[in-house]
């Protein structure tokens, strides 16, 4: 399989700077009893400090890669693409690098700038720098959609959570033109003890070929 142009994008939708067109008037304050599931998903998400699985992302055409997650909170998450696609993303704490074996490239972005960091911050606040525009309930959990409050990461992220008990099953990353990328979780359980080598991800290539740029 090759990574074309549209896949590439949908790649760095899903985990790295997302840009979106300038948001209009304040979303309208939340209820109290969507507070209290925002409150619940924060909780949750603060619990979850290792935890493994596999991941399915789509992209806006509906072409689905498949892979392995590792997360270890705070700031450390592996997406390990399965073959053929060569694909890898390491987020360090800092940094989110993405590298591609087959095309021998490699990228990297602050942690902060992309969507990964609202749930694998320090502490969970979305009630601080991230704003919660939107809960949605489901029959079989909810959803929260959120943008960054001081607009150094500018998009939107929904984050999905299922109740039975309280998972998150994935996320979805609108682009600036209304595309979505989607990332849907399987298996998705706590671990103990990961490999601190599986958030290590160095540039390969020599010293002297330019970084930072595909």
């Amino acid at each position: 399989m090759r990574l074309n142009s549209l896949s590439r994008r949908a790649v760095l939708a899903g985990f790295a700077a997302v840009a979106s067109p300038a948001l209009g008037a304040p979303p309208p304050p939340l209820s109290a009893q969507d507070r209290a599931l925002v409150d619940r998903a924060a909780a949750y998400l603060e619990g979850l400090t290792e935890a493994k699985g596999r991941f399915v992302q789509t992209d806006p055409r509906g072409y689905a890669t498949r892979g392995q997650l590792f997360l270890k909170r705070p700031g450390k998450a592996r997406f390990a693409y399965d073959p053929p696609t060569g694909l890898l993303v390491v987020s360090d704490g800092g940094t989110v690098s993405i590298q591609n074996s087959r095309l021998k490239t490699f990228e990297a972005y602050p942690l902060a700038a992309t969507p990964l960091s609202l749930f694998l911050a320090r502490r969970i606040r979305l009630d601080r720098g991230v704003v919660v525009t939107r809960v949605t309930r489901r029959a079989d959990g909810f959803s929260l959609t959120a943008r960054d409050g001081g607009h150094k990461a500018e998009g939107q992220i929904t984050l999905d959570f299922t109740e039975g008990p309280l998972t998150l099953a994935g996320w979805t990353v609108a682009d600036a033109q209304g595309q979505e990328t989607r990332v849907r979780l399987a298996g998705l359980e706590r671990a103990a003890g990961l490999d601190p080598a599986l958030f290590v991800l160095k540039d390969p290539r020599p010293k002297n070929v330019g970084r930072g740029k595909m």
